[in-house]
């Protein structure tokens, strides 16, 4: 390890008890503050910067021009609990059977699993949330009218302001610190996934009350004029505008940049943006050259520039390691008919790579990835498949925290490879998963989805990447040893504890 560049880094799990207070304060001088902007649904060829021609992304393109911008960058799904689940521990989704959640589903995340925000903790940074949630809160039964236990407070976060699930997903209220932002206990909030609670209007049988249409499954329960997925009633006054969300989530980034901007601060910057239902602020409406779809991802790109404007602002961002990451590839229209396909205008979400959220292929979990570090990393573009759930250990190998066994067992230093100085990590895999915990895995050139990933159970598929980026030519039956090294390789990871 270069000790100019992490001087100090070896004895961050001593600050709180073996050093004076100058001496802590000197030692965490050398701790870069770290955030996480984890974008939702975002495709491959939506910024400018990944090949876009038809949007405005001068925020995003900003952190490409000066950090390191990977072309194959993945999720660890296609879809966004498990993806999530892996970012903030570091072990696969598929594991513990992680699927897409309710917005009432218990916490996913084990008691005494060691996450993310947890080691960055003990490293002696000051840890939050803003924005979307989704790995399930409390343990079962789940009371929003109380404090809920465990949330993102019980899981390494010192401050949380989140949402519990989807936009499109009921309960439609934002939650800080574990309590139901504004909530009258007069009016106490009722949460159904099976039947529905109270007299308020479902989308199904009030599509008049509708100032966005929907499909069938988000025409449930109807809140700001939009049909959920699930049934609530009562919080009147805790209900969300879906049109003030990316405003209300940047603003507690900002403040919590602020607050803490004096000691190492880790943020997870969760943004709803570009998730259906598309409810873009006034300001932002019509905004673009391609719809309401354009209108999102530019009003995604403004909540990153004023991130970083505040860095600026405080004379922090050369010490800022900003990273910019999608939980999953687009999807066009799902649930609700905003015409976003029709006005797209020749834009192209998953750019020139197949699929898209849910799917196995490229498109599905590809997706922009982008590291800035202006203390320490040069302009540069990347060609190594990183996977986000090496995050994890990264940090941990930037710290120099020795991670216990057990702990992000899934999670590989990749430490080389995000700071732009190594073309390769050592493992040279990504393995991902969709919503069924179905895994394809993909090892230098070379991506194999097997036969039992399918869900026609067809034939293997096997793709050159380098060659063949589209996913175009299924070249299995050329490479039988190839696609056998690869089953195998699934088989071991599969029953292993871990690939750490």
């Amino acid at each position: 390890m270069n000790t100019s560049i992490y001087k100090g880094f070896s004895a961050c799990l001593l600050l709180t008890s073996q050093f004076t207070t100058v001496q802590a304060k000197t030692l965490v001088q050398d701790k870069p503050n770290i955030i996480i902007i984890l974008s939702d649904d975002v495709g491959y060829g939506d910024p400018v910067c990944y090949g876009g021609t038809k949007l405005k992304t001068p925020n995003i393109d900003r952190l490409a021009a000066e950090g390191v911008r990977f072309t194959n960058g993945y999720a660890s799904a296609s879809v966004c609990s498990p993806s999530r689940y892996a970012l903030l521990t570091g072990q696969y989704g598929w594991r513990k059977k992680v699927s897409i959640l309710p917005g009432d589903a218990p916490m996913t995340i084990s008691k005494g699993m060691l996450t993310l925000p947890g080691m960055l903790k003990q490293c002696g940074y000051t840890t939050g949330i803003s924005g979307k949630w989704h790995l399930g809160l409390g343990e079962g039964n789940l009371d929003f009218n109380r404090l809920i236990k465990p949330s993102p407070n019980d899981v390494g976060f010192d401050y949380s302001f989140i949402y519990s699930a989807t936009n499109d997903r009921v309960p439609c209220v934002y939650i800080e610190n574990g309590n139901v932002v504004n909530l009258d206990q007069n009016d106490p909030i009722k949460v159904s996934y099976g039947k529905p609670v109270g007299t308020w209007p479902t989308g199904r049988d009030h599509p008049e009350l509708l100032k966005l249409q929907s499909r069938s499954g988000h025409n449930q329960t109807i809140v700001n004029g939009i049909g959920r997925i699930g049934y609530m009633t009562g919080g009147t006054s805790a209900l969300w505008k879906d049109e003030d969300m990316a405003e209300l989530f940047a603003g507690k980034a900002v403040n919590f940049i602020r607050k803490n901007s004096d000691k190492p601060f880790f943020l997870y910057f969760a943004c709803h943006n570009i998730h259906e239902p598309r409810a873009p602020g006034v300001k932002f409406k019509g905004s673009s050259e391609c719809g309401i779809y354009g209108d999102v991802v530019q009003e995604l790109d403004w909540s990153v520039g004023e991130i970083l404007k505040t860095l600026k602002e405080l004379n922090i961002e050369k010490n800022t390691m900003v990273i910019f990451l999608s939980d999953n590839g687009p999807r066009i229209e799902e649930g609700y008919a905003d015409e976003a396909r029709k006005y797209l205008n020749g834009h192209t979400p998953s750019g020139i790579l197949r699929g898209d959220k849910g799917t196995l292929y490229e498109g599905g979990t590809r997706t922009p990835f982008i590291v800035r570090w202006p203390e320490k990393l040069k302009s540069s573009v990347s060609d190594a498949p990183v996977g986000f759930i090496d995050l994890f250990a990264s940090f941990a190998g930037l710290l120099n925290f020795n991670l216990p066994n057990g702990q992000a067992p899934d999670s590989r230093d990749a430490l080389a490879v995000l700071l732009g100085k190594a073309k390769h990590t050592k493992h040279n895999e990504v393995m991902i998963q969709d919503n069924h915990g179905r895994v394809a895995i993909r090892s230098g050139e070379w991506k194999l989805i097997p036969r039992e990933s399918r869900p026609d159970n067809g034939k293997d598929e096997l793709y050159n990447l380098k060659n063949d980026p589209s996913e175009k030519i299924n070249v299995a039956d050329n490479y039988p040893k190839i696609v056998k090294r690869l089953h195998d390789r699934i088989i071991a990871i599969k029953e292993s504890q871990g690939v750490r």
